[in-house]
């Protein structure tokens, strides 16, 4: 004992004077292995998704000039969900910018911008307002690089809250992923966790395409793991392909934001019956990575849909639609299941709005119904 405890104070002191010399980690190694010990590989560290959308947007920002936010409240006020926290402190009035509640206007401004040569991030306070700039996101972002021969592109994110939020009643609780998914020259992303957060917001502000990136309110405040890879200010996820978030052998569920959690959580309780499941997080909703949907379906011979979004012509139903039309459709040994909102504007009442938005049990039920079981 007074030999390795002699041993250990001499590690320790060359350790202090030489950190970083190899030499003087050498005898630490030589003594783990002759005691059979294993250094673990780093821990991920959690991040929540408002920081993990906040650094992409630091990142950026200092990483191109031409990078500019604005929107209501992003400056002074940090976002109304502390995206931007800090931001304006760090950047100033030219790179962060508060807008008045004039949708139409800034948005116009921001498509402008892009034109001119300079890289926008667009925030809405929500999604829903949107709307009172649709023409400015769909007419003149989508459609002024194939009208223009590809002589004009329009680098632009628009991004904010998107879906369901909680007792925010039917104007606040839409999910946009098909709207704006159904739009020829947009690409459209929908991320889950903080990785897909940072990673594909990133990725959309260094497009030259106009994108829009749907956030879910509910999620700004929910820690995930981030490994070391993600935490570098070169991280990005690239746009158009799909994550297979849990391997699994009888059923396909794939989802987008909030619901991948939710899929998840069913796949648990499933396993528990002998079911496994395996999980796609789409990601992108548009350009589709149709194919991983195909390959999964090809192997478990079944397939569930989940969305926030109500249930005609979404993303649930796009999903099933190249299904049938493609090779995987070949491969299912049942009709594919969706599981939506409902079809009704969100209720203010809490326990009538818990029962407009797809739960872990509505799952679970999908999945035994495709199943027959």
């Amino acid at each position: 004992m007074a030999a390795a405890a002699a041993t250990l104070r001499h590690l320790a002191l060359g350790a202090r004077l030489a950190p970083h010399s190899s030499g003087a980690r050498a005898p630490l190694q030589r003594l783990q292995q002759r005691r059979g010990l294993r250094l673990s590989a780093p821990a991920a560290i959690q991040v929540t998704v408002r920081d993990a959308l906040n650094q992409a947007l630091d990142e950026e920002l200092e990483r191109d000039e031409r990078v500019f936010l604005l929107g209501e409240e992003v400056a002074q006020y940090d976002g109304a969900y502390k995206i931007s926290r800090g931001l304006w402190k760090k950047y100033g009035d030219k790179r962060v910018i508060d807008t008045p509640i004039s949708e139409m206007g800034f948005t116009g401004i921001a498509v402008g911008a892009a034109m001119a040569g300079l890289r926008p991030v667009c925030e809405f306070m929500t999604f829903n307002f949107s709307m009172q700039a649709i023409d400015q996101v769909i007419n003149s972002a989508a459609k002024t690089c194939y009208m223009s021969a590809g002589s004009i592109p329009v680098p632009i994110v628009f991004r904010g809250p998107n879906g369901a939020s909680a007792g925010v009643a039917a104007q606040h609780s839409q999910c946009f992923a098909a709207w704006y998914g159904h739009c020829p020259g947009l690409k459209v992303v929908s991320p889950w966790s903080s990785e897909d957060a940072k990673g594909l917001l990133k990725a959309s502000i260094r497009d030259d395409n106009p994108v829009v990136v749907l956030e879910s309110e509910l999620l700004y405040g929910v820690p995930f793991e981030m490994s070391e890879q993600a935490q570098s200010k070169e991280f990005v996820i690239p746009i158009g392909k799909a994550k297979i978030e849990k391997q699994g052998t009888h059923v396909t569920l794939v989802a987008h934001s909030r619901p991948v959690g939710h899929c998840l959580e069913a796949a648990a309780v499933l396993s528990k019956e002998g079911v496994e499941c395996e999980v796609i997080n789409l990601r992108t909703i548009r350009p589709m990575d149709i194919e991983t949907v195909e390959a999964s379906v090809a192997k478990t011979n079944h397939l569930v849909t989940v969305e926030g979004g109500w249930p005609q012509f979404g993303v649930g139903a796009e999903i099933c639609a190249r299904i049938m039309e493609g090779p995987a459709f070949n491969y299912l040994d049942a009709p594919a299941v969706r599981v939506t909102g409902a079809d009704v504007p969100m209720p203010y009442a809490k326990i009538l709005e818990d029962n407009s938005i797809p739960q872990v049990k509505d799952i679970v039920f999908a999945v035994k119904k495709a199943l027959n079981i």
